[in-house]
């Protein structure tokens, strides 16, 4: 297992590094700059604060810097932020992205998995084709058009819970972000775990547990969830990962101060390390989430193992 991770890590050198090249230069090839502004700079001020932060160099060597720097675990200075580090903009933006975002994902996985269980064993009900027509639904409607409306019925009109903000982590702000967030989650892990639950169903071993005698929820419960999990915890990597560093979207509509939110202002105000840095952390979390989806396969199939 201690061999397999490791290969797995290395391998993932290369998949980083590639990333990383291509982010920078295309950050670096569009259009405007990080100091194009409303109010023009005279040419000497903006002459000189490319010198300090090296972008009169060529491209390059621009590149081969900061991959020097990224060796040693600098992600450089903000360019818009001024006084902090993109290390300490990420720190500061991570704890919120993953409350919003793990709970976003314990929600999903808490509504989803019972759903797709319950519509593979009501397959073909009326129970069965209300689940998946609002797991359909929940596909169908992007996230930007399901926040504004909760944020308009229940913090406007209803006045129920906050419109926006994040006032601390206050679990009041924390609902409807968290609703935006876990309903295409719900949606997709729902009909992937009902798909999942009835290609289980129809194996020979389910056939042969029932055969013995087992009653159904045995069946269930004890030879049909485990393997049936298995599309699911694929899934679950990347969706994780997007999910914990932050919903762009859902950042941006409830005013939360989240990594997503910190890459759209990076995005828009040119500023390169700040949009590197997120990129860069956003890729290494995949990878991790990727290898621990591999690793949690062997503990649901006793048929993997990794030498």
């Amino acid at each position: 297992m201690l061999s397999y991770t490791l290969k797995r890590l290395l391998q993932a050198i290369p998949t980083l590094l590639i990333v990383i090249t291509i982010s920078f230069f295309l950050m670096r090839i569009a259009p405007g700059g990080p100091f194009d502004g409303e109010r023009q700079l005279p040419p000497e001020i903006e002459a000189n604060l490319e010198a300090a932060y090296h972008l009169d160099e060529p491209l390059p060597m621009q590149y081969l810097r900061y991959m020097g720097n990224l060796l040693q675990g600098d992600f450089g200075p903000s360019f818009k932020y001024k006084d902090f580090s993109v290390s300490e903009l990420i720190l500061q933006g991570f704890p919120v992205s993953l409350e919003i975002g793990g709970l976003a994902i314990l929600l999903a996985l808490l509504l989803g998995l019972p759903l797709g269980v319950i519509a593979a064993i009501r397959r073909n009900s009326a129970i069965d084709y209300a689940v998946m027509g609002t797991a359909l639904a929940g596909i169908a409607i992007p996230n930007f058009v399901i926040a504004p409306i909760l944020a308009l019925v229940f913090g406007v009109l209803l006045a129920w819970l906050p419109a926006g903000g994040w006032n601390g982590g206050a679990w009041p702000n924390l609902v409807l972000p968290v609703i935006a967030l876990s309903i295409q989650q719900i949606a997709y892990i729902a009909r992937m775990m009902r798909a999942s639950m009835i290609e289980v169903l129809g194996s020979h071993y389910i056939r042969t547990a029932r055969a013995k005698g087992l009653s159904e929820s045995q069946v269930i419960l004890r030879h049909a969830i485990r393997p049936a999990l298995l599309p699911v915890t694929s899934y679950l990597g990347p969706a994780i990962a997007g999910i914990i560093t932050g919903s762009v979207v859902i950042e941006q509509i409830f005013g939360i101060p989240g990594i997503g939110r910190y890459f759209v202002q990076g995005a828009l105000n040119r500023d390169y390390t700040l949009v590197m840095g997120t990129v860069v952390f956003y890729g290494a979390l995949i990878v991790l989430m990727n290898l621990l989806v591999d690793l949690a396969y062997s503990a649901l199939d006793p048929q993997i193992r990794y030498d």
